[in-house]
């Protein structure tokens, strides 16, 4: 049986990187993740709409926009490893199918239980998208052109950043709600017919047999510890609703770990772990995310309670850092860095941009009276290192694992976004919240809170703004030591593992 198959014809007989179609294919792919990508951040500007429309409340709204995220992620090793199995363009086209009813469902909804059940329903879709996407890249570009190509693929992360909040507002001044999801219709379509008619298929042809435990024990774990990390802001990081579900998830991981190391055909390989290349790119990948989610938490916290910006407002302040990642990207900017410096080198002064722009905002932007060009030096930093270290990070996991398993490897690509923004937020966030708390005297949970127990003492609110500001910048400063260590900590281990890839493979062929 063949490496690799394809519709008509042995993979062999069709080297990756030589498909004539492969760049036409790439901007289809991209297009569909634009739209799952939108969707994360699109829902929150309708929020005052669906509360009057729908009657929804506060629980009803919190799942609305949790139901998308928590499927999403909890299926998202169990869809790359569907992929690999099954075909990898099978599974996109189902994923699109999927998406776009889901995305139907959703503008039709009459009520709030409908809505976040077609959420959820589009949250499945969704994983498959994540991961056959960035699978196919794999297939059809070779080494040569593959790191240009994860960059552009990494670009609309941040473009669909960038825009779901601006798209939907754009929606919601012109029609009702549902628009923001019945717009993703004619993209599923056409996307569709693209696919099936473009893109070859490809899957892993040794026929293992389903890995039916493993795939259960992550989804179940996935679910538990991303439930916790959502929960944690609501209700507080040591409360039994978020320690519960973290524990669970630890628990049923550990499991899916010792079931994964035992079975003759995993669903993921854990001996992936051994290598330190793969090692590497994942601690650096977490680490990228980790400061950009808590920074970005940070920021929007910033303009609006501190410099006293309306969301939208704060929305298009920060668009400058993903307008940096994407014109970076777009220019090759990233891919040129590790052809002439090398991944580990590459990775590492990404990140140093990213703690850099960190540190300028802390230092520069903080405080009640820190102006917008400091923070807008820090914001092109960050959007700088995150377009510089990303695409060499997503290239080295993915270059880590076999292309046969290049599903798996999407969906470990995918699970670290999700992990790494949820600890950003959890972590950075408990900084914050301590160093507030150690430095107002009123006991409230967050900054409106402390004002509004201080409505009578214009000084006191301004001593209160102050701590709020001087908290802010800890935590930042925080972030910043912890990328750039993580940083250094990823490159040494790349590094290591790019000196003794050739040993490894003197003993194999031997």
């Amino acid at each position: 049986m063949t490496a690799t198959t394809t519709d008509n014809q042995p993979a062999e007989h069709t080297p990756a990187g030589s498909h004539p179609q492969r760049w036409l294919i790439l901007g289809v792919i991209c297009l569909a993740q634009l739209t799952v990508l939108l969707d994360n951040t699109v829902l929150s500007v309708a929020i005052p709409s669906l509360t009057r429309e729908l009657d929804a409340t506060t629980a009803d709204i919190q799942w609305m926009i949790n139901a998308y995220s928590l499927v999403q992620s909890g299926l998202l090793l169990t869809a790359g490893n569907a992929a690999d199995r099954y075909g990898r363009k099978k599974m996109l086209a189902i994923g699109l199918a999927l998406f776009g009813l889901g995305s139907l469902a959703a503008g039709l909804a009459q009520d709030s239980g409908q809505l976040i059940a077609a959420r959820a329903g589009m949250g499945v879709g969704g994983a498959l998208l994540m991961t056959t996407t960035l699978a196919v890249v794999m297939q059809i570009f070779d080494e040569k052109e593959r790191v240009r190509a994860i960059a552009l693929w990494a670009t609309v992360s941040s473009l669909g950043f960038a825009a779901g909040p601006l798209i939907g507002g754009v929606i919601l001044d012109h029609f009702w709600w549902g628009m923001i999801f019945l717009i993703n219709l004619p993209v599923a379509v056409i996307g569709l017919a693209a696919v099936l008619k473009l893109v070859p298929e490809s899957k892993n042809p040794q026929g293992d047999r389903p890995d039916l435990l493993g795939a259960l024990l992550s989804t179940i774990g996935m679910s538990a510890v991303v439930y916790a990390i959502i929960s944690g802001p609501e209700h507080g990081w040591l409360s039994a609703d978020v320690l519960v579900p973290a524990a669970v998830g630890a628990v049923v991981l550990g499991a899916f770990a010792f079931w994964e190391l035992r079975v003759p055909h995993p669903m993921l390989d854990m001996h992936f772990f051994r290598n330190q290349r793969f090692v590497g790119a994942v601690a650096g990948a977490l680490l990228v995310v980790f400061g950009m989610g808590g920074s970005i938490f940070l920021l929007t916290q910033h303009l609006q309670f501190v410099l006293g910006y309306e969301p939208l407002e704060a929305g298009l302040r920060m668009a400058p850092f993903a307008l940096t990642i994407v014109v970076l990207n777009v220019s090759g900017l990233g891919p040129r860095a590790v052809l002439k410096l090398g991944t580990p080198l590459t990775m590492l002064a990404g990140m140093a941009l990213v703690s850099g722009g960190l540190a300028a905002i802390a230092v520069l932007g903080g405080g009640t009276d820190g102006s917008y060009g400091g923070m807008l030096l820090g914001l092109f930093l960050m959007g700088a290192g995150v377009a510089v270290s990303q695409p060499a990070l997503a290239n080295a996991i993915m270059s880590a694992i076999p292309v046969e398993k290049a599903g798996v490897g999407a969906g470990v690509n995918g699970t670290l976004a999700e992990f790494g923004n949820g600890l950003g937020v959890a972590v950075l966030g408990a900084v914050l919240n301590s160093r507030f708390a150690a430095l107002v005297a009123v006991p409230a949970a967050s900054l409106p809170a402390a004002l509004a127990a201080a409505a009578h003492d214009p000084a006191e609110q301004a001593r209160i703004a102050d701590a709020f500001a001087s908290s802010l910048q800890t935590s930042q400063l925080v972030g910043a030591a912890a990328v750039l260590a993580g940083g250094a900590l990823a490159a040494v281990l790349l590094r290591r593992a790019e000196r003794a890839e050739p040993a490894e493979r003197a003993g194999a062929a031997a």
